[in-house]
């Protein structure tokens, strides 16, 4: 594409969407080295104090609101990164609940645009680093990263996050992640990082989670281990060792209950890690 049909800053969403479908060669491109470069070079790597990055087959979506409402109420200004948007683009990025207009897309976009040079960079690539420049601008106190696909070669985990979650483990994705339980395990656990602290909400998560946790020395809390969740018709009740939280109201999202509790029971321990 020429020069001069490159979008600018004023230039409408839509323009900027149908030019980054356009600018690279696959849609998906796993890998980070590309989007490292650009990462360093515009300072994205801690757009916030705390940044928590949530991977999982399902559960993300969920995992990131419940965490999100808990923040809100507890005071802090909240930014969350989501994908794929249901209706608008506006709804990958919130912050304290709430989209952003169009032309604050196509700034940070114009920014990425800038930063990137000659890198090429994926159409979910370039808007990760977009949503990372709103958060910075924004000022949030917490980033909420929902990983796109698998964990570690996704474009989220960039960041230099202080929590790492899995949600759930199941065979997705395999013509890139494989059909294999444990290498998908290892896969989404490539998002841990060395004394953060690493939660994993998959009961029996397969081997190569809590090995990878090991190898490179993250602090694991699995549930069924290090915290516990029980259920009852309309409460549930969180463990945490001595610590324990009883009659929780269940969350009245669209979602089976026990996926529901699931969810929950690693973002309280996450609140309890961030309070």
């Amino acid at each position: 594409m020429s020069k001069h049909n490159i979008p600018q800053a004023t230039s409408s969403l839509p323009m900027w969407l149908d030019y980054l479908e356009n600018i690279h060669t696959s849609a998906i491109d796993l890998g980070l080295d590309r989007v490292e470069v650009v990462a360093d070079k515009a300072n994205l790597r801690k757009p916030a104090q705390t940044i928590i990055t949530v991977a999982g087959t399902n559960g993300k979506g969920s995992t990131c609101s419940i965490m999100e409402a808990i923040l809100l109420d507890a005071g802090y200004k909240v930014g969350v990164y989501s994908s794929p948007h249901l209706i608008r683009y506006n709804e990958r990025v919130r912050i304290d609940g709430q989209v952003l207009p169009d032309q604050r897309h196509s700034q940070a976009f114009a920014f990425v645009e800038e930063q990137r040079g000659e890198t090429s960079l994926s159409f979910f690539e370039f808007g990760t680093l977009a949503a990372l420049k709103l958060f910075q601008e924004e000022s949030v106190d917490v980033v909420l990263l929902e990983v796109g696909l698998g964990g570690r070669l996704d474009a989220t985990n960039i960041v230099h996050h202080d929590v790492s979650i899995i949600t759930s483990l199941a065979v997705d994705h395999v013509d890139w992640l494989g059909d294999d339980i444990e290498v998908i395990g290892y896969e989404k656990a490539g998002i841990f990082r060395s004394d953060k602290p690493a939660i994993c909400g998959q009961p029996e998560a397969p081997a190569s989670v809590a090995a990878h946790a090991d190898d490179i020395g993250a602090k694991l809390y699995q549930v069924g281990y290090q915290f516990q969740y029980q259920e009852h018709i309309e409460s549930w009740d969180w463990y945490c060792g001595a610590f324990d939280m009883k009659n929780l109201p269940k969350p009245s999202l669209p979602l089976p209950n026990r996926s529901n509790s699931i969810n929950s029971a690693g973002c309280f321990w996450t609140g309890n890690y961030r309070c």
